[in-house]
């Protein structure tokens, strides 16, 4: 069993997006593959989970007011 890592970022830090961030199916009212976040676009961390195989933080990501994106940390940096 792996060690849980630490997560980078905590809730309520600013980020910023590394690249551009698509639909991978998680918003079935949108087109697989929409851009959902530009390279650049700010935003927020609301909450920090982590996916349960790998023990990766996961970082819920609100960009805009109805746009909440789940990230890994190598698609952001702090602000």
């Amino acid at each position: 069993m792996q060690e849980p890592r630490t997560p980078k970022y905590q809730w309520g830090q600013r980020v910023r997006a590394l690249a551009p961030i698509h639909n991978d199916g998680s918003y079935p009212e949108r087109r697989e593959d929409e851009l959902l976040v530009g390279e650049g676009e700010t935003g927020e961390v609301v909450q920090v989970g982590s996916h349960v195989e790998s023990d990766t933080p996961i970082y819920l990501v609100e960009f805009a007011p109805d746009l909440v994106v789940g990230c890994l940390e190598e698609e952001l940096e702090r602000l």
